[in-house]
């Protein structure tokens, strides 16, 4: 996923704001458009009275796709019969296209999961951008 410098800043100053307890960052709301899927990211101990107060982080569809499909939350393992060859194997099996499947067929709680693992992605991504940076000095 692309992070942008003024969006790293602002994941910073988030963090910092947590006193680098991640776990202290939550998901406020969510909204998913064609293009964008938009969190808006707060501290859960210091809660905002509005939305323009909390972090608000855009997330192209296609990311968004990719990480559903990386986590194996639209499939599940199953096994296929080969079409000609008559015999079985495990595979995993689509339930659906990713975006289609959070929209259509997956639970709020699977919906909640997918959105989780955006902030998780995000947060792994500043960490490991920070240190590959601080490695170079």
């Amino acid at each position: 996923m692309k992070i942008t410098q003024k969006l790293k800043d602002k994941l910073w100053w988030l963090v910092i704001s947590v006193d680098y307890d991640y776990s202290r960052i939550t998901i406020a709301d969510h909204d998913l458009n064609d293009d964008t899927l938009i969190l808006w990211l707060e501290d859960k101990h210091d809660f905002k009275n509005s939305l323009d107060e909390c972090l608000q982080v855009d997330i192209p569809v296609k990311q968004f796709a990719k990480i559903i499909k990386g986590e194996n939350m639209n499939s599940y393992e199953g096994s296929k019969m080969h079409p000609t060859k008559n015999f079985v194997y495990k595979t995993r099996i689509e339930i659906n296209e990713p975006i289609t499947w959070y929209q259509d067929d997956a639970t709020l709680t699977e919906q909640q999961w997918a959105r989780e693992a955006v902030l998780k992605l995000l947060l792994t991504q500043l960490i490991e951008m920070e240190n590959v940076s601080s490695d170079v000095w």
